[in-house]
C-alpha cells in the first residue's frame, strides 16, 4: 500500500498553562493552517529554544493544546542545541531532556520533553486491517528515487480519525531524497 509521506520539521506542542507564561494570561494559539491530521493546525505563534550549546529562532507551535509541553528536533538540531534527547513517540516525555523556551510575553525551563520523534503512520482502523498490521506495530516503508531507502521499524498509529501519513523528520527526508515530486513510499509488513 502508498503511504503519502509528509516531513516534520522542529516544532513545539504547548500545555495552556506553559503557553500563557510565553504568550500572556488568557492567551489563545491562533491557527495559521491545518494539518493533514483531523484538529491538528499550525499555529501563527513562534518561539526561541535555547539549549547549553545554541539556540533556534522562530520555532512553530502547533496546537491543539498538550496536556504537557513537548518539543520535537531532527537529530541535527539538537547537535546544534548541544542535547541529546532519545527517539520517542509523541508523548513518551520520561527521562527526556529539557530545555529554555522564550516567547515575546515571558520564558521558562522545561524540565522534560525534548525528543527525536520516532518516524511513524497514521492509519486508519480499515486500512490496518486490509494490511493486517495494529497500533504500536511497526513496519518497514520503500521509498524509491535518486536515493532510494528502506525506512525500518516505522511505527504504525492506528485511529479512526486518522488519515493515511508517513510523518519522518527533516533529517530523515534528507537521506531519502523526500521532496515535492518524491513523496510516497510502499508499506511492507
Amino acid at each position: 500500500m502508498q503511504v503519502p509521506i509528509e516531513v516534520s520539521a522542529r516544532h513545539i506542542h504547548l500545555s495552556k498553562p506553559d503557553a500563557e507564561k510565553l504568550f500572556g494570561a488568557g492567551f489563545i494559539l491562533s491557527k495559521l493552517k491545518d494539518l493533514s491530521q483531523t484538529g491538528q493546525f499550525a499555529a501563527g505563534e513562534r518561539v526561541k529554544l535555547v539549549g547549553p550549546r545554541g539556540q533556534i529562532d522562530k520555532v512553530r507551535v502547533l496546537g491543539p493544546y498538550r496536556k504537557a509541553t513537548q518539543v520535537e528536533v531532527s537529530e541535527t538540531d539538537a547537535k546544534k542545541l548541544g542535547l541529546e534527547p532519545p527517539a520517542r513517540d509523541s508523548g513518551n516525555l520520561d527521562q527526556t531532556p529539557g530545555i529554555k523556551i522564550i516567547g515575546p510575553f515571558g520564558e521558562l525551563y522545561l524540565k522534560q520533553g525534548v525528543i527525536l520523534a520516532l518516524r511513524h503512520i497514521h492509519i486508519d482502523p480499515e486500512a490496518a486491517k486490509k494490511l493486517g498490521i495494529k497500533n504500536h506495530d511497526r513496519v518497514k516503508v520503500d521509498v524509491s528515487g535518486a536515493r532510494d531507502l528502506l525506512f525500518e521499524n516505522v511505527l504504525v498509529r492506528v485511529d479512526p480519525s486518522f488519515r493515511l501519513t508517513m510523518h519522518i523528520d527533516t533529517d530523515e527526508a534528507n537521506a531519502a531524497g523526500i521532496d515535492k515530486n518524491n513523496n510516497t513510499g510502499e508499506i511492507i509488513v
